[in-house]
């Protein structure tokens, strides 16, 4: 790849990781609910998500799943199924109630919200067709090792994921201890957040691959 190829590549993945979407949906709404450390380990279990599209995609199930209806729609309806339950416990959560005490907090709770970026991520198969359509355009026609190039450009893309993400999380916790003393808009946020996640599941269980 040449320096300019990679300073493209490199533009184009900010304006695709900045746009709003699920992840950073689910990475802000941890992180107000939950503090910055659960904002920050979403984030970085969305961009581990993104290392699975990776070996998903170098591996080819980036073009089983440009083949296959079936497969496409079975992980398609998970990915929406997840969302629309991430979104309906946002929604029936007790608004208000934060657990700020990030110092104490048991480390399955933390570990339960990485898990919870990474399996939002992985189960939405359109981010597997995205990688497979995009990250090849970045890959000389004349490489030796396309292979090698593709993990590569798929892990930048992970880190520049987390780069962007990490410091969303961050901020956006660092408002928790004010919405400490504001339970109502704490409400707000978790029914907001909660209904953007359940129509982001829905509007993916109807879309259709271009």
């Amino acid at each position: 790849m040449t320096q300019a190829q990679i300073y493209l590549f490199a533009v184009t993945s900010l304006l695709v990781i900045i746009s709003p979407g699920q992840d950073m949906v689910l990475v802000m709404s941890r992180a107000i609910s939950r503090g910055s450390k659960a904002g920050i380990v979403t984030a970085a279990g969305v961009s581990v998500g993104l290392l699975g599209h990776t070996f998903l995609t170098a591996f080819g199930l980036g073009s089983l799943l440009q083949a296959s209806d079936l497969l496409f729609n079975i992980l398609k309806f998970i990915g929406a199924a997840y969302l629309v339950y991430l979104g309906i416990r946002m929604i029936f959560s007790k608004g208000g109630q934060l657990d700020l005490d990030l110092e104490n907090e048991a480390g399955a709770s933390l570990s339960k919200n990485f898990w919870t970026g990474a399996l939002s991520n992985i189960s939405n198969p359109k981010v597997t067709i995205f990688y497979f359509a995009y990250l090849p355009q970045f890959i000389p026609a004349d490489s030796t090792s396309p292979g090698f190039l593709l993990l590569a450009l798929g892990i930048g893309f992970a880190l520049l994921t987390f780069i962007v993400k990490g410091p969303v999380g961050y901020f956006a916790g660092v408002l928790s201890s004010w919405l400490q003393q504001r339970p109502a808009v704490l409400r707000w946020i978790d029914r907001t957040s909660g209904a953007v996640l359940i129509y982001l599941g829905v509007r993916l269980a109807l879309e259709r691959r271009a």
